[in-house]
């Protein structure tokens, strides 16, 4: 066997053995949350959406080729008020009868530091698609009392509503508008790698 062939084999095997030490862990919804914050007035209020589901692929010894993919149910929102919860499932803002799941797809990651990194992806939101940038940190891996092995993540961002067509506003007597256009997204995940 020459040396290129040899160089070759040697190639394939390592990048082998880099696919098969990848491995897919499902999110667990009982044990994670996808929530978000937006300014109302004078402070902040919180929601969150409490049914999704989705996946992440990764090694947790070489995160460069991580990737994510979930989707999250829009009529699931809830932030503690059934009136705006309500508010929010109309064409004003989700319209979750025209768009009744949000997705998001990762296209990539950046800026790995240890276990902190970005992960870029698409989010498709009210019938609009646009890139979104997370910023993660991998939390651990670890296992659990039965036998199963679980990883954890948390996640920020932020993203203009009105870049996904949600425009609804009131303007207030003292000039300001009743809500703020930037979402704060904040996300904690554990996941379990599959067998």
């Amino acid at each position: 066997m020459n040396i290129f062939r040899k160089l070759f084999l040697l190639l394939a095997l390592t990048g082998c053995v880099s696919l098969a030490s990848a491995a897919v862990w499902d999110i667990d919804p009982s044990h994670s949350h996808v929530g978000f914050r937006i300014r109302h007035l004078v402070t902040k209020v919180n929601g969150q959406f409490d049914k999704f589901k989705g996946s992440v692929n990764f090694d947790e010894k070489d995160l460069k080729n991580i990737s994510a993919k979930a989707d999250i149910d829009t009529s699931s929102i809830n932030t503690n008020e059934p009136k705006r919860d309500t508010h929010l499932k109309s064409a004003d803002f989700f319209d979750v009868e025209k768009f009744p799941a949000m997705t998001f797809k990762s296209t990539g990651v950046k800026n790995i530091k240890g276990s902190q990194f970005q992960l870029v992806g698409d989010l498709s939101l009210h019938g609009v698609t646009k890139p979104v940038v997370l910023d993660v940190e991998l939390g651990g891996v670890t296992q659990d009392p039965w036998g199963n092995t679980r990883s954890g993540f948390s996640a920020k961002g932020v993203i203009n509503r009105k870049d996904y067509g949600m425009v609804w506003n009131k303007a207030l007597d003292n000039g300001g508008m009743l809500i703020g256009d930037d979402v704060e997204i904040n996300i904690e995940l554990e996941a379990v790698r599959k067998k």
